[in-house]
């Protein structure tokens, strides 16, 4: 068990956290979100006693062992691969070492005797004799090959390094185990490995992530980061949400009678009751869920931006044609044909692929070969993967900025489009030039819907976007009617929106699949 008892942090005069509590009990997976900045990975650090709180205490129960996700790629750089797995569970070096140097000695007495044996048996306690092993085979399951064992860390590149630090984490069934976005920089195999490890691990789990996708497989309680405190629901991310947004909506309609409104959670527990199935955890989610009373459930207080794309352009039958396009290095003879209501998922194995594709489809780039047709009821608008060009150098405000992609030049027209993105009051008054990752996408966004375009290209739209605003442009993707070509690596924005995936495997192999993700999965990647 791991227990919060009044914990409370403040750092100069902002209040982080205040008088929390919080018990995190075996069997269970804890997923941890909030905004950005509300302090969800410095929570971690507390738990972990990388950071003292201002008041409180964290309380494990005697003998557990916490096992942490490493987040410096090159703190193991003079380890070998295997041996950074296997300091993951640290007394069980620390005998080894021990016990070896005992070993050594050129004067082993009797005391030394004795104290050998008894790190003996605490070797075979902490199952020594079969360590080795257990990494081995959790490398080759996170697909380390073989012939990297005994690599040294440093030879490695990232994504890898990432892979042998959670193999490390995972490692020797460790009592508690804290992740900090374990999926960043994983391959879809690797996260549903993942995934599946999660779903039998026993102990507890605690994870801070932005992947929805992610959280709704393996949670089995949210613990929100919001205003000060932290509450734990019971259930998942997607239970959450639908259930602080159904109480908020029923707050706000004050003619609905009490009954009805107890009528409308009870069905709507039942619903994700009801949908609770398949594995241990999801199964112990559902019992929790079962007993769930109206009073536990309260409203988010975190706001949501607004986003809806429109147009006014009815689109045609020609609509977008590519044929025989070829990028040297790239990709060869790409050609595919755009039918009305696709929105259609790109993969490749590097994001730079990808946006060459957009920016050749939008006339920014030319191909070594093949041709580009574009209906003429069709009106693209894209979200680029790199916005510097929008923003930089640019001292203007933001309602400035939007103004020049509106025909409505109002101001208060501007800014109510700017609301909608969470930019209100003063904020409005912000130069261009000087805004972060998260609130440049959040302007991005409000100038596509403000141009209307019923054919949209988003490169990769979630980067550096909160929770909250990744729900919401899930949502706005899709309720929109008109074509979407996208690259994300946004699990659930593919499962949800995609009707179509182009993948281009290779410089020779493109596989062009018309169906959902979760059908190409099976037919292509069993």
């Amino acid at each position: 068990m791991l227990q919060v008892n009044d914990v409370s942090l403040a750092f100069g005069g902002r209040v982080l956290y205040k008088e929390v509590n919080l018990k995190f009990t075996k069997g269970n997976c804890y997923g941890i979100i909030g905004a950005n900045g509300a302090g969800k990975s410095t929570f971690l650090k507390i738990l972990t006693g990388e950071i003292e709180p201002n008041t409180g205490e964290i309380i494990i129960t005697p003998g557990e062992r916490m096992s942490v996700l490493a987040q410096n790629q090159n703190e193991y750089d003079n380890e070998t691969v295997l041996d950074t797995v296997l300091l993951g569970h640290k007394r069980l070096m620390e005998v080894q070492k021990e016990k070896d140097e005992l070993y050594m000695k050129p004067d082993f007495s009797e005391e030394d005797g004795i104290r050998a044996g008894e790190l003996e048996t605490e070797f075979a306690e902490l199952g020594g004799w079969e360590a080795e092993g257990e990494a081995k085979t959790l490398l080759q399951s996170l697909g380390i090959e073989e012939e990297l064992f005994y690599s040294q860390m440093a030879s490695l590149d990232a994504k890898l390094k990432v892979k042998v630090l959670l193999a490390q984490a995972l490692f020797g069934n460790p009592d508690i185990l804290i992740l900090d976005e374990p999926t960043n920089n994983l391959d879809f195999k690797t996260a549903r490995w993942l995934e599946d490890f999660l779903l039998d691990f026993e102990n507890i789990v605690i994870i801070v992530s932005h992947n929805r996708h992610f959280l709704n497989k393996v949670c089995t309680h949210i613990c929100d980061v919001d205003y000060g405190k932290i509450n734990m629901f019971i259930g998942n991310y997607d239970f959450w949400y639908e259930s602080s947004q159904l109480i908020l909506k029923q707050m706000k309609d004050q003619n609905k009678k009490a009954e009805q409104r107890a009528k409308e959670l009870k069905e709507f527990i039942a619903r994700f009751s009801a949908n609770a199935s398949k594995s241990k955890q999801a199964t112990s989610r559902k019992r929790e869920l079962e007993k769930l009373t109206i009073e536990d459930i309260k409203p988010s207080s975190r706001k949501y931006p607004y986003i809806n794309f429109e147009y006014t352009q009815e689109i045609g039958k020609e609509i977008l044609k590519v044929e025989h396009l070829t990028k040297a290095g790239m990709f060869k003879n790409l050609s595919f044909n755009i039918e009305k209501g696709q929105k259609v998922a790109f993969f490749a194995k590097n994001s730079q692929i990808l946006t060459t594709l957009f920016n050749i489809i939008l006339g920014n780039e030319k191909p070594d070969h093949g041709q580009v047709f574009i209906g003429k009821t069709i009106k693209i608008t894209n979200l680029p993967q790199n916005n510097n060009v929008y923003f930089e150098g640019n001292t203007s405000s933001i309602v400035d900025w939007l103004r020049q992609f509106s025909k409505d030049q109002n101001e208060t027209f501007i800014r109510s489009w700017l609301g909608r993105m969470l930019f209100t009051g003063e904020e409005n008054l912000k130069p261009a030039n000087v805004l972060s990752g998260g609130e440049r996408v959040r302007c991005m966004l409000a100038k596509i819907m403000l141009e209307q375009g019923n054919v949209i290209i988003l490169d990769e739209p979630t980067n550096h976007l909160d929770l909250e605003s990744i729900t919401a442009l899930n949502k706005g993707m899709l309720n929109f009617r008109g074509n979407l070509l996208f690259a994300t690596h946004d699990q659930e924005i593919i499962e949800t929106v995609a009707n179509r995936i182009i993948d281009i495997v290779d410089e020779d192999k493109i596989i062009d699949f018309t169906g959902t993700y979760q059908e190409y999965i099976e037919k292509y990647h069993k």
